[in-house]
């Protein structure tokens, strides 16, 4: 099957796969925070107001939950809403042209999970293909003259991936949430491919693109800018002065948006002004590193988004001076909440009693198969390092894998972030899966350092296994209380 045969196919195959729980959800509302503020802008939006939030209507809905400050902002309008900067403007405005086809009313979720379905989530199987076929992961000490066998096995291993993403059960059902991850997994593929294109043939038009959807990414989530800068490092070590086509792309189209949120402050913003909500939450005394119910929303009734993200960071800032021995153990704990099993989503929705009672054959074969992927995919990622070859490729991807990780291990992590590197971790796993074990014995037989190497990665799969059982030691109550009679009522926070 020629590679664009199979990208249309694998791209359908997913589609179809998709759909499934999109049409299964056709009446589904919503019920977190972030997907109602998401909500709020895009109508706010597509009805011409601009990038605003909370109009009157919007806080009347939330009024028994949070005490708003009207006094904090010093002009409110109640029918359009206050200027925001909170939030990154693309995922927003995705929503808004959506709303603007489907109208407001109830029927808008339908559209903009099918939207999602179809413009955001089935488009990741074939990209991941595409990416798999630019890293050129061909087996460990394969003989000179097999070359052709080893195009075959890149082939298999690309294909391979790319059913891994399309199936992956956790994949299939973010299009029913309102959040940036979807359009954030597409762009991140999407900006990564046309790196690798760029560092393989460094033409203009490879570089435009580079550059567009490394912009777009970071108008989607900001904590990606890390690796934007760092690519374009890369970029000029590679190609040297030809990078400014591809930065000069990239900083023309992020940094209006963030001229706007400073004119908007009065002072230098970048393109959310989030984080100290974040840091507020990554070090709260009750905390253990990761979203926490309750401190949550603390800092929400402050409407000025410079002052709650100003308030946030000095907050955040005694608590370190209060207990500096925390940093260490919460940075320990963020690292193993990234790499957690992918278990909080079911625990929220069945606990909360929205998707009813489940028997517990069902419900344990439910949570088999949502939380096994990532175990089999991450074992087997690990499994396939030590037949990396060291190239710019991979360089790149050691990269993105750094460069993503790290803000979270010193922020805020959860187990639904490590959901963005599950195409690369794929496109790895693969590579297992087409080598098998011989891989990892050539380089055993290679030299010391080989062996180095595969003790590493025997090293990480220990890792990975002991933070999985301390998280169900941990979590043991809650799961006993799930798969109890009256698991459905348990009533679980996010």
């Amino acid at each position: 099957m020629p590679p664009k045969s199979f990208a249309v196919r694998i791209y359908l195959a997913a589609l179809v796969l998709r759909l499934i729980p999109v049409l299964l959800a056709r009446g589904l509302g919503i019920g977190l925070d972030d997907m109602f503020q998401y909500d709020m802008l895009a109508r706010s939006i597509a009805s011409g107001n601009g990038f605003r939030w909370y109009a009157l209507a919007d806080l009347n809905q939330l009024a028994a939950y949070v005490d708003f400050d009207l006094d904090s902002v010093k002009e409110y309008d109640p029918t359009r809403g206050i200027p925001t900067s909170f939030r990154a403007p693309l995922y927003p405005a995705f929503l808004a042209l959506v709303y603007f086809f489907s109208g407001t009313g109830f029927s808008r979720f339908f559209a903009a999970r099918l939207a999602q379905a179809i413009f955001l989530g089935a488009p990741l199987a074939p990209l991941t293909y595409l990416v798999s076929l630019r890293l050129h992961p061909l087996p460990l000490g394969a003989p000179q003259g097999c070359f052709a066998k080893g195009r075959v096995r890149e082939e298999r291993a690309a294909r391979l991936s790319a059913w891994a993403v399309a199936a992956y059960p956790m994949l299939l059902v973010y299009p029913l949430g309102l959040g940036t991850e979807n359009p954030f997994f597409v762009l991140l593929l999407a900006s990564f491919l046309f790196l690798l294109r760029s560092l393989d043939e460094p033409k203009t038009g490879n570089l435009i693109f580079a550059g567009v959807f490394l912009a777009l990414v970071t108008l989607t989530r900001s904590v990606i800018l890390p690796f934007a800068i760092l690519a374009f490092g890369l970029l000029f070590y590679v190609i040297r002065r030809r990078v400014w086509i591809a930065a000069l792309v990239f900083f023309t189209l992020i940094l209006p948006w963030a001229a706007r949120n400073s004119i908007l402050h009065g002072k230098l913003t970048g393109i959310e002004s989030s984080m100290g909500y974040n840091l507020y939450l990554g070090y709260h005394p009750q905390g253990s590193g990761s979203f926490i119910f309750g401190p949550s929303l603390d800092l929400i009734p402050i409407l000025d988004d410079s002052v709650r993200d100003q308030v946030g960071i000095e907050k955040a800032m005694d608590f370190i001076r209060e207990q500096p021995g925390r940093v260490l153990p919460l940075a320990i704990n963020r690292l193993g909440f990234f790499f957690g099993l992918e278990k909080r989503v079911l625990m929220y929705f069945y606990s909360n009693n929205i998707i009813g009672f489940i028997p517990l054959p069902l419900l344990l074969t439910i949570s088999a198969i949502l939380l096994l992927p990532f175990v089999f995919v991450s074992i087997s990622a690990a499994l396939s390092l030590p037949a990396l070859r060291w190239n710019i490729q991979t360089t790149l991807l050691l990269l993105l894998l750094v460069a993503y990780l790290v803000p979270h291990i010193f922020i805020l992590s959860e187990d639904r972030f490590h959901l963005a590197l599950v195409p690369f971790l794929a496109m790895l796993a693969a590579n297992f899966w087409v080598n098998g074990f011989s891989s990892l014995a050539a380089r055993w037989r290679e030299s010391n350092a080989g062996k180095l190497v595969v003790v590493i990665s025997i090293l990480f799969i220990f890792l990975l296994i002991s933070n999985w059982g301390m998280e169900l030691s941990r979590d043991a109550d809650k799961i006993a209380a799930l798969l109890g009679p009256n698991g459905n009522h348990a009533g679980f926070s996010y």
